[in-house]
């Protein structure tokens, strides 16, 4: 069975928002992932095109390929500090995403 693989690491949006995109994507042909991906008005769309269109190049653009695996994990936190009355602080955590994609030939 003939399998691509590419990786994004440290993407910076909330997994929660790039999983609402991924999980249109799983299982489908990986040209109407990339027909989907340019209309869709979610930010997480083109970074998501992106990385389907190089794992699609790094299995030779050949055949029918599905996408077999799209997985959106958690990455780093970077945690920031707001100022607030009387000389509080209130933390603001920006999260981070690593986004790994696995192309598989249909059978």
């Amino acid at each position: 069975m003939n399998q691509a693989k590419a990786q994004l690491n440290d993407y910076r949006q909330s997994p929660r928002k790039v999983r609402i995109v991924a999980d249109l994507l799983r299982g489908k042909k990986v040209e109407e992932a990339l027909n989907i991906l340019t209309f869709i008005p979610k930010r997480a769309g083109l970074p998501l095109k992106k990385l389907i269109a190089s794992a699609y190049a790094n299995a030779g653009k050949t055949g029918d390929l599905i996408i077999k695996e799209i997985k959106v994990d958690t990455g780093p936190t970077l945690y920031r500090r707001r100022p607030r009355s009387r000389g509080m602080a209130n933390s603001i955590r920006k999260r981070t995403s690593h986004i790994s994609v696995v192309l598989a030939s249909k059978k």
